[in-house]
């Protein structure tokens, strides 16, 4: 009865369309579903992350709240569901559905993630947008085939048969879970079957927003007097008593007085873990390489009571002005920017902590990323981890005798974690291993390490060694 109701009300709007000499959507290239279709077609033509697209087509549009709202999640939700719709839609369309050129595939993407994932969304709405988006761009013809491909699909979406998890399970669970083969083959490697699904279930969530108590201003009991005033639904960290996570996915965080005097600041709880596992004392020195945009560093201060000095260092000066802007905010004076590689840079003071946040595969943050699944392949994970024992080599040269190297990552692959671990351990028996039990709640930890899991905790996936010097 609904889908009758659905398709009578798109032919009314299709009578609409057809008595306005086809001059609907005066202002139709910049409306929300036709910004995403932009988005998206940038993000396949280019290297960069989909938080920057969006976060530019936000700036430059003129939207409110909910358009806002609904452009976020159209864009990531193709982008998370890409290979599902994907499978729909090869065996609806007329023809190679692959060889449709991005603009077509990302307006059916669009509508038809409407179609299966956003109950409010009226069919007519999900389908005429992209399909006028199309006749615009490639003419009257490839418009009707979107057209008649998407309500084809509306009309059969409970009658759309699936791989069977028996016959090919990497086959299934890539379909349903909508990631890459290699990815979901991995997993099950690693993880076994049943953990693995696990993984891609909750790496597929939408994230919360989690905040983190600047302490050396204020106190977690007066930021809850204050969520609770907002009537903002939230509960604290089982992992970290001053983290805050807010379950209204709608609420804007960066709006408030709580954010723009310093009061707290974004971090995911494993970011928080691995900072701490640090251990930071008030007078000390520590250098944090690839500390852009600053969230570990600002732990660092807050811990030391903006005492001593922290140097943090980036390789691009262009993300240094986040660190000096964040640190401006939270009130912290004892952070000191500074560019360079951490490949190759040395320094003449030798310092009681070294944090390497070192550059990794990322696929631990899949859920607030999702377009990590498709930038990355395979090999990545090989060659980012040489980088890595690079960086942990020449770390040894910064760090004084009785101090510490921590290592973290927010991956959780193992050849980025524990394999690159074993390999520093052995090449450099100078050092040996803090267990993280001893900093870190017992239940983020394991052998020793700071180790979380999305399907376990709930948070990112991180990684966190804590190394000594022994001499």
């Amino acid at each position: 009865m609904e889908e009758n109701n659905n398709q009578n009300q798109a032919k009314k709007e299709n009578t609409k369309i057809n008595n306005n000499n086809g001059n609907v959507f005066p202002e139709f290239m910049n409306n929300v579903r036709a910004t995403a279709i932009k988005i998206l077609n940038r993000f396949e033509r280019s290297d960069s992350y989909l938080e920057k697209l969006l976060d530019k087509a936000i700036k430059e549009g003129n939207f409110n709240d909910l358009d806002r709202s609904l452009l976020t999640e159209l864009v990531y939700g193709v982008i998370r569901w890409k290979a599902k719709l994907d499978y729909v839609l090869v065996g609806f369309y007329f023809g190679d559905y692959l060889k449709c050129l991005n603009v077509v595939k990302n307006a059916m993407r669009v509508a038809l993630y409407q179609i299966m994932f956003l109950d409010r969304i009226p069919l007519y709405a999900a389908v005429n947008e992209s399909v006028e988006y199309v006749k615009r761009i490639q003419g009257e013809k490839t418009a009707n085939i979107v057209n008649a491909v998407l309500r084809n699909i509306a009309r059969n979406i409970d009658n759309i048969r699936y791989p069977e998890k028996e016959e090919d399970i990497v086959y299934h669970l890539s379909v349903m879970y909508s990631y890459p083969r290699w990815m979901v083959k991995r997993w099950i490697e690693i993880f076994g079957e049943v953990d693995a699904e696990k993984m891609l279930f909750t790496s597929n969530r939408k994230p919360y927003v989690t905040i983190r108590i600047n302490t050396f201003k204020t106190t977690t009991e007066k930021v809850i007097e204050d969520l609770k005033k907002m009537n903002i639904p939230f509960f604290i960290s089982p992992y970290y008593a001053d983290t805050i996570v807010i379950r209204n996915p709608k609420f804007n965080i960066l709006t408030t007085d709580l954010f723009n005097q310093g009061l707290v600041t974004i971090q995911d709880t494993s970011a928080t873990l691995a900072a701490l596992l640090a251990n930071p004392q008030p007078g000390q020195l520590i250098y944090d390489f690839c500390a852009a945009p600053g969230g570990k560093s600002f732990v660092f201060a807050e811990k030391m009571k903006n005492t001593g000095k922290i140097v943090a260092i980036d390789k691009y000066p262009s993300k240094l002005r986040f660190i000096e802007e964040g640190a401006k905010r939270l009130g912290l004076t004892n952070i000191e920017v500074r560019s360079g590689d951490a490949l190759i840079i040395e320094f003449d003071n030798p310092a009681d902590i070294v944090f390497l946040d070192v550059p990794c595969s990322g696929l631990g943050t899949i859920s607030r990323n999702p377009d990590i699944k498709w930038k990355r392949e395979r090999e990545d994970i090989y060659k980012i981890a040489e980088v890595q024992k690079k960086i942990l080599a020449n770390a040894t040269k910064s760090v004084k005798i009785g101090g510490a190297i921590v290592y973290s990552t927010c991956t959780t692959e193992p050849e980025e974690n524990e394999q690159n671990i074993e390999w520093f351990l052995k090449n450099f028996p100078n050092f040996e291993l803090d267990n993280a039990e001893n900093y870190l709640p017992e239940k983020v930890c394991e052998k020793g390490f700071l180790k979380t899991l999305p399907f376990k905790h709930y948070i990112d996936g991180a990684f966190a060694a804590r190394l000594v010097r022994k001499r």
